[in-house]
Protein backbone atom coordinates (compact mmCIF):
# COMPACT_ATOMS: atom_id res chain seq x y z
CA UNK A 1 0.00 0.00 0.00
CA UNK A 2 1.39 3.41 -0.99
CA UNK A 3 2.42 5.95 1.60
CA UNK A 4 0.33 9.09 1.79
CA UNK A 5 0.92 12.38 3.58
CA UNK A 6 -1.96 11.48 5.89
CA UNK A 7 -0.33 8.15 6.73
CA UNK A 8 3.05 9.82 7.24
CA UNK A 9 1.40 12.27 9.61
CA UNK A 10 -0.12 9.39 11.59
CA UNK A 11 3.31 7.72 11.78
CA UNK A 12 4.80 10.97 13.09
CA UNK A 13 2.13 11.21 15.79
CA UNK A 14 2.62 7.56 16.74
CA UNK A 15 6.41 7.99 17.02
CA UNK A 16 6.01 11.08 19.18
CA UNK A 17 3.49 9.37 21.47
CA UNK A 18 5.76 6.38 21.90
CA UNK A 19 8.72 8.65 22.68
CA UNK A 20 6.75 10.52 25.36
CA UNK A 21 5.83 7.24 27.07
CA UNK A 22 9.48 6.17 27.14
CA UNK A 23 10.61 9.53 28.55
CA UNK A 24 7.97 9.26 31.27
CA UNK A 25 9.19 5.76 32.12
CA UNK A 26 12.80 6.98 32.15
CA UNK A 27 11.95 9.74 34.63
CA UNK A 28 10.06 7.35 36.87
CA UNK A 29 12.96 4.87 36.92
CA UNK A 30 15.89 7.26 37.06
CA UNK A 31 16.93 6.04 40.50
CA UNK A 32 17.04 2.41 39.31
CA UNK A 33 19.62 3.23 36.66
CA UNK A 34 23.22 2.44 37.68
CA UNK A 35 24.98 5.51 39.04
CA UNK A 36 27.57 5.55 36.25
CA UNK A 37 24.77 5.77 33.64
CA UNK A 38 22.48 8.22 35.42
CA UNK A 39 24.23 11.29 34.08
CA UNK A 40 23.73 10.03 30.53
CA UNK A 41 20.03 9.39 31.25
CA UNK A 42 19.64 12.95 32.56
CA UNK A 43 21.41 14.24 29.46
CA UNK A 44 18.84 12.48 27.26
CA UNK A 45 15.90 13.68 29.35
CA UNK A 46 17.08 17.27 28.92
CA UNK A 47 16.84 16.76 25.14
CA UNK A 48 13.35 15.31 25.02
CA UNK A 49 11.98 18.09 22.78
CA UNK A 50 14.95 17.85 20.45
CA UNK A 51 14.56 14.09 20.17
CA UNK A 52 10.81 14.10 19.56
CA UNK A 53 11.16 16.91 17.02
CA UNK A 54 13.48 14.68 14.97
CA UNK A 55 10.45 12.63 13.95
CA UNK A 56 8.99 15.66 12.17
CA UNK A 57 10.96 15.07 8.98
CA UNK A 58 8.93 11.92 8.29
CA UNK A 59 5.88 13.95 7.19
CA UNK A 60 7.42 17.05 5.58
CA UNK A 61 7.20 15.66 2.04
CA UNK A 62 5.46 12.76 0.31
CA UNK A 63 7.74 9.73 0.37
CA UNK A 64 7.80 7.27 -2.52
CA UNK A 65 7.44 4.18 -0.34
CA UNK A 66 4.96 1.44 0.48
CA UNK A 67 3.57 -0.25 3.58
CA UNK A 68 3.98 -4.03 3.59
CA UNK A 69 3.83 -6.98 5.98
CA UNK A 70 7.10 -6.94 7.89
CA UNK A 71 8.85 -9.15 10.43
CA UNK A 72 8.43 -6.58 13.19
CA UNK A 73 11.14 -7.87 15.53
CA UNK A 74 14.04 -8.40 13.15
CA UNK A 75 17.44 -8.84 14.78
CA UNK A 76 20.42 -11.19 14.80
CA UNK A 77 18.74 -13.52 17.29
CA UNK A 78 16.04 -14.25 14.70
CA UNK A 79 18.54 -15.46 12.09
CA UNK A 80 19.67 -19.09 12.03
CA UNK A 81 22.58 -20.27 9.90
CA UNK A 82 21.98 -23.71 8.42
CA UNK A 83 25.55 -24.12 7.17
CA UNK A 84 24.62 -23.20 3.61
CA UNK A 85 21.88 -20.60 4.04
CA UNK A 86 20.06 -18.47 6.60
CA UNK A 87 16.57 -19.01 8.02
CA UNK A 88 14.50 -16.22 9.58
CA UNK A 89 12.28 -17.16 12.54
CA UNK A 90 9.68 -15.66 14.93
CA UNK A 91 7.40 -13.50 12.81
CA UNK A 92 5.05 -12.51 15.64
CA UNK A 93 6.51 -9.00 16.00
CA UNK A 94 7.72 -7.13 19.06
CA UNK A 95 6.22 -8.83 22.14
CA UNK A 96 5.73 -5.52 23.97
CA UNK A 97 3.35 -4.24 21.27
CA UNK A 98 -0.34 -5.10 21.13
CA UNK A 99 -1.56 -7.65 18.62
CA UNK A 100 -3.35 -4.89 16.72
CA UNK A 101 -0.12 -2.90 16.38
CA UNK A 102 1.81 -5.96 15.24
CA UNK A 103 -0.69 -6.67 12.47
CA UNK A 104 -0.37 -3.23 10.89
CA UNK A 105 1.49 -2.88 7.61
CA UNK A 106 4.58 -0.73 8.04
CA UNK A 107 7.66 0.40 6.15
CA UNK A 108 10.20 -2.36 5.54
CA UNK A 109 12.82 0.09 6.84
CA UNK A 110 11.52 -0.75 10.33
CA UNK A 111 13.16 -4.17 9.98
CA UNK A 112 16.38 -2.70 8.57
CA UNK A 113 16.59 -0.37 11.56
CA UNK A 114 16.01 -3.30 13.90
CA UNK A 115 18.93 -5.20 12.38
CA UNK A 116 21.26 -2.20 12.60
CA UNK A 117 20.37 -1.73 16.27
CA UNK A 118 21.07 -5.45 16.72
CA UNK A 119 24.62 -4.95 15.41
CA UNK A 120 25.00 -2.19 18.00
CA UNK A 121 23.83 -4.56 20.75
CA UNK A 122 26.09 -7.37 19.53
CA UNK A 123 29.06 -5.03 19.76
CA UNK A 124 28.39 -3.30 23.06
CA UNK A 125 26.87 -6.20 25.00
CA UNK A 126 30.39 -7.65 25.18
CA UNK A 127 31.34 -4.78 27.48
CA UNK A 128 28.38 -5.57 29.76
CA UNK A 129 28.57 -9.38 29.75
CA UNK A 130 32.27 -9.63 30.62
CA UNK A 131 32.19 -8.60 34.25
CA UNK A 132 35.91 -9.27 34.70
CA UNK A 133 36.78 -6.27 32.52
CA UNK A 134 38.35 -3.38 34.38
CA UNK A 135 37.22 0.21 33.64
CA UNK A 136 40.51 0.89 31.88
CA UNK A 137 39.93 -2.19 29.69
CA UNK A 138 36.59 -0.80 28.57
CA UNK A 139 38.20 2.50 27.62
CA UNK A 140 40.72 0.70 25.42
CA UNK A 141 38.19 -1.68 23.85
CA UNK A 142 35.34 0.73 23.09
CA UNK A 143 36.90 2.41 20.00
CA UNK A 144 37.43 -1.05 18.45
CA UNK A 145 33.89 -2.10 19.32
CA UNK A 146 32.56 1.09 17.74
CA UNK A 147 34.64 0.43 14.61
CA UNK A 148 33.31 -3.14 14.28
CA UNK A 149 29.74 -1.91 14.68
CA UNK A 150 30.11 0.78 12.00
CA UNK A 151 31.76 -1.58 9.52
CA UNK A 152 29.21 -4.38 10.05
CA UNK A 153 26.18 -2.08 10.01
CA UNK A 154 27.54 -0.18 7.02
CA UNK A 155 28.05 -3.35 4.99
CA UNK A 156 24.54 -4.53 5.82
CA UNK A 157 22.95 -1.18 5.04
CA UNK A 158 24.73 -0.72 1.69
CA UNK A 159 23.61 -4.13 0.45
CA UNK A 160 20.12 -3.74 1.90
CA UNK A 161 19.56 -0.38 0.17
CA UNK A 162 20.80 -1.67 -3.19
CA UNK A 163 18.75 -4.88 -3.02
CA UNK A 164 15.51 -3.46 -1.60
CA UNK A 165 15.47 -0.66 -4.17
CA UNK A 166 14.66 -3.29 -6.80
CA UNK A 167 11.58 -4.38 -4.84
CA UNK A 168 9.73 -1.09 -5.18
CA UNK A 169 8.61 -0.89 -1.55
CA UNK A 170 11.38 1.38 -0.23
CA UNK A 171 12.28 4.86 -1.50
CA UNK A 172 14.69 4.83 -4.43
CA UNK A 173 16.03 8.25 -3.45
CA UNK A 174 18.74 7.81 -0.84
CA UNK A 175 17.72 11.00 0.99
CA UNK A 176 14.13 9.74 1.41
CA UNK A 177 15.38 6.34 2.55
CA UNK A 178 17.58 8.06 5.14
CA UNK A 179 14.58 10.01 6.48
CA UNK A 180 12.82 6.73 7.26
CA UNK A 181 15.96 5.08 8.58
CA UNK A 182 16.77 7.90 11.02
CA UNK A 183 13.23 7.94 12.35
CA UNK A 184 12.98 4.18 12.84
CA UNK A 185 16.47 3.88 14.35
CA UNK A 186 15.50 6.48 16.93
CA UNK A 187 12.16 4.77 17.54
CA UNK A 188 13.91 1.41 18.03
CA UNK A 189 16.50 2.84 20.42
CA UNK A 190 13.73 4.43 22.49
CA UNK A 191 11.83 1.12 22.53
CA UNK A 192 15.00 -0.56 23.79
CA UNK A 193 15.34 1.99 26.59
CA UNK A 194 11.83 1.09 27.75
CA UNK A 195 12.56 -2.63 27.50
CA UNK A 196 15.81 -2.41 29.44
CA UNK A 197 14.27 -0.25 32.15
CA UNK A 198 11.65 -2.94 32.72
CA UNK A 199 13.84 -6.03 32.53
CA UNK A 200 17.59 -5.19 32.56
CA UNK A 201 18.34 -1.74 33.98
CA UNK A 202 22.07 -2.49 33.94
CA UNK A 203 21.91 -2.68 30.12
CA UNK A 204 20.09 0.59 29.50
CA UNK A 205 23.40 2.23 28.64
CA UNK A 206 23.45 0.49 25.23
CA UNK A 207 20.30 2.10 23.77
CA UNK A 208 21.07 5.38 25.52
CA UNK A 209 24.40 5.50 23.70
CA UNK A 210 22.53 4.73 20.49
CA UNK A 211 20.23 7.71 21.05
CA UNK A 212 23.13 10.06 21.73
CA UNK A 213 24.93 8.81 18.61
CA UNK A 214 21.81 9.48 16.54
CA UNK A 215 21.68 13.01 17.92
CA UNK A 216 25.25 13.51 16.79
CA UNK A 217 26.36 14.62 20.26
CA UNK A 218 29.03 13.32 22.60
CA UNK A 219 26.96 12.97 25.77
CA UNK A 220 29.87 11.72 27.80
Amino acid sequence: EDFSLLYQRSVFQSLQSHARRVFLLLRENLRKIPADLRERAEYILEREKKITSRFGEIHRKKLDAKKIRIHGDYHLGQILHTGKDFVIIDFEGEPARSLGERRLKRSAVVDAAGMIRSFHYAAYSSLFSHTALRPEDRTVLEPWIELWYKVAAGAFLKTYFETSARGGYNPREKSDFEVLLRSYLLEKALYEVGYELRYRPDWVGIPMKGIIDLLGEDGS
